[in-house]
């Protein structure tokens, strides 16, 4: 079915597609190690995929910092193969994210996410430029201003040096860098970040995309950066792609859906996934790229059966190399997406862990080589 798919999505994007790179990466110069990574996430998503859960290592339900604590790994036995960490306020010079986590300890579980041989990706809801926070979204102005020769273009210039910094500081034992994937701007399809399609026009959005690729890449020369483009639900391919920058800027195709209206809205959101991955796999395979599920879960998880008899319906039959499920608050009670000890859906979690096709951390072949 996918093969008869991709020149229809093909003749909606409007685009013809190069001859590319077995494993070509945006990064032309980037790490071995973040090479492998990219050719390793490619082979994986045609064995099954992998399991991943936000902030998972720094806190969860009614505690933070423990060392080497995860409400997954208490539930199931095994990591998440996974990890999603949030950069917000790293650009204010703040010594914690949005989230109250402090960076030095994020950095510490990141490092040791990667000596175990897990895969490290990263949010950035970086605040307004023009005052707020990333969810000010009252102005049309503030991606233009960031931009060169926009008014707050020093400010975001220092911003990104913030950021670089973090990134930068990602090595091991070694003094190696480590390979995260970046995802920037993300649910720029939606109206609820100063970077939204209300925000922002097409052309201010891809010239945003474009100028942090390179302001990262050539001018910070940070080589273990793959990056992720992640719109909100889409209905089509064709709106998928409206604000794609092109295939030299974008390493992964993902997505965020979730689960809203519990169990009358079950069938509508298998649907909704299976249908996006669907068009969203065949275009990965056409343009050389890697597919996954950048954000998803249902909230408080209500539905004993979610891991098996929904998100996992819904994944199916599509190549994809992880999903990725929110975060387990520590201090909002209710607000969690993996289950914890004693948590309703967790022996169905457990099954979920075990199927053949569905990889934990201690599954995972070599990432890095």
């Amino acid at each position: 079915m996918k093969i008869r798919l991709i020149p229809a999505i093909l003749s909606m994007m409007c685009v013809t597609m190069p001859a590319m790179a077995k494993s070509a990466t945006v990064d032309a110069n980037a790490t071995k190690a973040t090479k492998a990574l990219f050719a390793n996430l490619k082979k994986i998503a045609t064995k099954g995929f992998m399991f991943g859960h936000q902030d998972d290592a720094l806190y969860g339900v009614g505690w933070k910092y423990d060392a080497g604590r995860s409400d997954v790994k208490s539930v199931s036995g095994d990591y998440p193969a996974v990890f999603g960490w949030e950069l917000g306020n790293i650009e204010l010079g703040h010594l914690h994210s949005l989230d109250s986590v402090c960076f030095d300890t994020m950095r510490l579980r990141i490092k040791e996410v990667y000596k175990r041989g897990g895969v490290n990706t990263i949010s950035w809801h970086v605040n307004n430029p023009l005052g707020g926070n990333a969810w000010n979204c009252n102005t049309t102005e503030a991606v233009k201003s960031v931009l060169p020769g926009g008014s707050k273009n020093a400010l975001f210039q220092q911003w990104l040096n913030r950021l670089a910094v973090f990134l930068k500081s990602l090595k091991d034992d070694k003094g190696t860098s480590i390979p995260v994937l970046l995802r920037p701007y993300h649910e720029h399809t939606g109206a609820w970040f100063w970077w939204g399609s209300k925000q922002c026009t097409v052309q201010e959005y891809t010239a945003l995309w474009k100028y942090t690729v390179n302001y990262l890449i050539k001018t910070k020369k940070l080589h273990n950066l793959l990056f992720i483009y992640s719109p909100a639900s889409t209905p089509d391919a064709a709106h998928y792609f409206e604000r794609y920058p092109g295939d030299n800027m974008v390493d992964i195709l993902g997505v965020d859906i979730y689960h809203y209206g519990g169990e009358p809205a079950r069938d509508k959101f298998i649907d909704e996934v299976h249908n996006t991955l669907n068009f969203m796999t065949a275009a990965a395979a056409a343009k050389n790229k890697v597919a996954v599920l950048s954000e998803t879960g249902i909230e408080s998880l209500p539905l004993k059966d979610w891991w098996t008899n929904v998100i996992y319906k819904a994944v199916s039959g599509n190549p994809i190399a992880y999903i990725l499920v929110w975060r387990n608050a520590c201090d909002k009670p209710g607000h969690f997406y993996a289950p914890y000890l004693g948590q309703a859906s967790a022996d169905d979690f457990i099954l979920f862990k075990n199927k053949e096709n569905v990889f934990f951390e201690s599954k995972l072949p070599s990432m890095y080589k």
